[in-house]
């Protein structure tokens, strides 16, 4: 591969797409296995502020925080402390005995059912266990507002457990499954999902700038985020950071930030099937496990928007047969001129995506921080910085 060339093609992308206005700003990574092939960004850290990003800029990564945690949780797996198909709700009460939500009666209170079916840990980490996010499924989003559920108290208070929006294991819908999943592993190991990440993912991996715990000098290098309005204008947005954090308070399906040569590292991590730099924290066989298909005919399909300022609806990749391994979205067949079939990809609301394809060897992100999630112009973005990296390493 011309390293040059592929630099020169992708500085282009990123900084014309922060010229002509259709991102606040933009940073992009692509890795092999053995080394960073391209690390670049355009534009502020923040709208209306001098300091451009740089290589150690921070971002809020959200769900991309959701393949870490499932990687720790294999980690459990591999040392026999739990199985795939064990059922959660001998581990934490919450999902022993879960509800389904069948809409609202005509006083607005829930109709709820008890479930057909376990939560076990592949359902969570494949998000057929049922439970759903509110800013995509209406129900779950109108069971908040009527109870006056915080999604903060959904993993503390059992009494707030919010209901599935069906059966385990009878499809898949994205959720708050992977949350779960790192409450699982608290519950296995007695210690915070938060001190197993570092301890056992994060520092093995050389990866100083991630996590959930903000240091000042993160605080200091954090991005600034943004939102799109209805009329398509960007603007600054303010994002309430608390100062003191309770590592009891942290989920595994986001709140992580992290730095985009961080994320490579994991990226290159998967590509070596488990190691990185003579560490290795996967079994090659997890590797591989991880990346398989683990939900059969089940469809991964299109969402809607339930929440308009936070995200628009999606589909990604319509028309593309997707399916669901543990923890990352698998397209089952070659993109032409993209990623090859069986990649694993996903993202974060904030407009950050990954994906890593096993049979090209390369993985890559892009980053911003901006809402609504899905946003159109940043995924012709996204698509333009893909195409130019499969021109230049084929």
């Amino acid at each position: 591969m011309n390293s040059d060339t592929l630099r020169l093609k992708l500085d282009k992308i990123l900084s014309q797409a922060v010229d002509c206005g259709d991102v606040a700003h933009a940073a992009g990574i692509v890795t092999d296995a053995s080394d960073l092939l391209y690390q670049g960004q355009s534009g502020p850290r923040r709208l209306g502020e001098y300091a451009p990003l740089q290589n150690d800029t921070v971002y809020w990564i959200h769900s991309m925080a959701k393949p870490l945690t499932a990687a720790c949780v294999m980690q459990l797996v591999e040392q026999g402390r739990i199985h795939l198909d064990d059922d959660c709700g001998k581990l934490i009460p919450d999902l022993d005995a879960p509800n389904v939500l069948q809409g609202f009666d005509f006083d607005g209170r829930p109709k709820l059912r008890p479930a057909r079916g376990l939560i076990t840990l592949r359902r969570l980490l494949t998000h057929t266990a049922g439970f759903v996010y509110d800013n995509w499924n209406p129900e779950q989003r109108d069971w908040i507002k009527r109870t006056g559920t915080e999604r903060s108290d959904f993993y503390t208070n059992p009494a707030k457990c919010p209901p599935l929006g069906f059966d385990p294991g009878t499809r898949w819908e994205y959720g708050i499954n992977i949350d779960w999943a790192g409450k699982v592993l608290e519950a296995v190991t007695g210690e915070t999902l938060e001190a197993f990440l570092r301890t056992n993912l994060l520092q093995p991996l050389g990866m100083s700038s991630t996590g959930f715990m903000l240091t000042d000098a993160i605080r200091n290098r954090l991005s600034g985020v943004h939102f799109r309005d209805t009329e398509g204008t960007i603007h600054a947005a303010h994002l309430d950071i608390p100062t003191v954090q309770d590592p009891r308070d942290f989920t595994g399906g986001g709140q992580l930030y992290g730095s985009a040569g961080d994320y490579a590292r994991f990226m290159r991590m998967i590509l070596n099937k488990g190691e990185l730099d003579g560490n290795r924290v996967l079994a090659r066989e997890t590797v591989q496990l991880m990346g398989e298909n683990h939900i059969g005919d089940i469809q991964v399909g299109s969402m809607p928007a339930a929440i308009s300022e936070n995200t628009f609806p999606f589909n990604l990749f319509p028309g593309v047969q997707k399916r669901w391994g543990l923890s990352f979205m698998l397209v089952m067949e070659d993109l032409p001129g993209r990623r090859r079939a069986g990649s694993m990809a996903w993202g974060g609301i904030r407009n950050t995506y990954f994906w890593i394809d096993p049979l090209s060897g390369v993985g890559a992100a892009l980053f911003t921080q901006m809402l609504p999630f899905v946003d159109r112009k940043t995924l012709l973005l996204l698509d333009r910085f893909e195409q130019a990296i499969y021109e230049t390493i084929h």
